[in-house]
């Protein structure tokens, strides 16, 4: 598949939902992919992508912005507290504040650094034991706590358990950022995100659909 291809269906779920594809943001993750693809993607035009961890990042992005500066890059993954200053240096929006002992380091080092990038706080919809995100019965606290520290808050961001209908999770996401005042919901992948656009998604995460499969190798 193409980015022209998921574009074409981003439009096309959005009509169905009544919405303007000017109000979703695909987020085209890039982990793990080699630089001629994620090249290509940004040859294309597209400005916005997504990374899951720090290191790597930091090994593939400076080189990039010098010819492309004014790629776009968020954090989708997990990030450790000693690795908020190279994060906040990185990205412009951290989808995957999960904890509170995070969000304190994050607005600590945002004052230092100088640069308040849009937090979204990651909730385990499935209270999975595996999975990163603030568990159901904590989130509003944190979310409380996030604007006690005035952090850039703009949404909430899950992933959804692989053996459920995503369209729940996706739901009960909608429903607590709705009681809390938020606007942003980062949800939906390559598999499921006109379900997400269906229920209101923001932003999309989408990787394989676009650049190919992955290699680990």
């Amino acid at each position: 598949m193409s980015l022209e291809e998921i574009k074409a269906r981003i439009a096309k779920a959005c009509a169905a939902a009544g919405r303007s594809p000017d109000d979703v943001q695909l987020i085209a993750v890039s982990k793990v992919q080699p630089d001629e693809r994620v090249r290509d993607v940004l040859d294309q035009g597209h400005r916005l992508f997504g990374e899951n961890r720090v290191q790597e990042a930091a090994g593939k992005w400076p080189a990039f912005r010098e010819t492309y500066p004014d790629a776009q890059v968020h954090l989708i993954g997990p990030l450790q507290t000693n690795k908020v200053r190279p994060a906040l240096r990185l990205f412009a929006s951290i989808h995957s504040v999960d904890r509170p002992k995070l969000a304190r380091a994050i607005a600590r080092i945002a004052e230092e650094e100088g640069h308040r990038p849009e937090i979204f706080v990651q909730v385990n919809t499935g209270d999975e034991s595996q999975k990163a995100g603030v568990s159901l019965d904590e989130a509003d606290d944190l979310i409380a706590l996030c604007r006690e520290l005035s952090l850039n808050l703009v949404g909430l961001m899950c992933i959804p358990p692989v053996d459920e209908p995503p369209s729940l999770h996706f739901a009960l996401l909608k429903k607590i950022a709705g009681r809390n005042g938020l606007k942003g919901l980062s949800m939906g992948m390559s598999g499921d995100f006109e379900e997400a656009i269906a229920q209101g998604a923001t932003h999309i995460r989408v990787g394989s659909a676009i650049f190919g499969a992955r290699d680990y190798g």
